[in-house]
This record gives structure tokens, sequence and C-alpha cells, in this order.
């Protein structure tokens, strides 16, 4: 069974502001949504316990150490506030979408795609301050984790309408 197209923006901003790519390339999704499917989805998990278990996974492959906990929080911390925001646009616009007129729908995307952008900003700004204390080690795990995420979604599958 397919995902609604308001389930696969809601699954591709969690990976993206909650740390599958952290900061990464991966752009927003281009365009107004089209309108939401009726089709039942599997339940998803909820956008902080994400963020939970990609800071965690994280914190265990850096080998975080207690100097270098304040600059690791405030990413986290990060992290977490853009789970909270972005879910909480998700869904709103999935509770509306439904009725949205055209015009509606794109400042509706708008919106996200600004939220997107200052959540983002927000995360780099974090992990610039991270980066700055992490070992040399350190930074080469994490570099080579921000090296293996695609530069775009790995699957498209075509909007059910």
């Amino acid at each position: 069974m397919h995902p609604t197209p308001v389930i696969r923006l809601m699954l591709f901003a969690v990976l993206a502001l909650a740390g599958s790519g952290l900061a990464n390339a991966q752009q927003p999704p281009t365009g107004p949504l089209p309108p939401a499917s009726t089709s039942p989805a599997a339940p998803l998990p909820t956008a902080q316990a994400a963020a939970d278990q990609r800071i965690t996974a994280l914190q265990a492959q850096l080998r975080i150490t207690s100097p270098q906990m304040p600059q690791w929080s405030a990413f986290a911390q990060a992290m977490r506030d853009n789970a909270t925001s972005t879910d909480a646009l998700f869904r709103q616009r999935a509770g509306t979408a439904a009725s949205m007129t055209a015009v509606e729908n794109m400042r509706s995307y708008a919106q996200l795609a600004r939220a997107y952008a200052d959540n983002t900003e927000a995360l780099a700004q974090a992990f610039e301050t991270l980066y700055g204390v992490l070992t040399p080690e350190q930074q080469q795990t994490i570099d080579a984790l921000f090296r293996q995420q695609p530069a775009q979604p790995t699957t498209t599958q075509p909007y059910r309408r």
C-alpha cells in the first residue's frame, strides 16, 4: 500500500529535519501537494520519537564525551525542536488539505518551505558549533555519515488520488 502524499512529505521532513540527513543536501519537495488520499496508511512513529532515536544513534556513533555535552545537547535540542515544529505544521496541513483552495494550498506549502529553511538553518548553526569541538576522528565519522546520505529520496512512487 502506498503512503498518502501528506504522509510521504511528513516522512521526508521527519527524516531530513530530525536527523536522517541532519543538515544534508536534501531539498524540500517542489510544488504544492496534490489532494490527500483517503487510503489508510500504517501508523507512523511520532516525529519526537524519530528524532530521539536518531539522536541516540548519533551520540553512540560519535562517542560524544562529557566535555562535548553542552554542544551536543544544543544540537540535539535543535533536532527535537525541528521535529516538533515540523510535525505540527504537517498535522495542521493534513487536517485541512482536503478542503483547501489552490491558493490556500500554495500558501500552506510556502509556510512549510519557510519552516524547513528556518529549521535547517537553526540545525546547521547548532551543528557547526558541535562540529568545532569534535575530535578529528569524530569529524571523520560524521563526514562519512553525511556522505552516505542520498541527495534525493531513494524511492519515488506516483501520487495516488
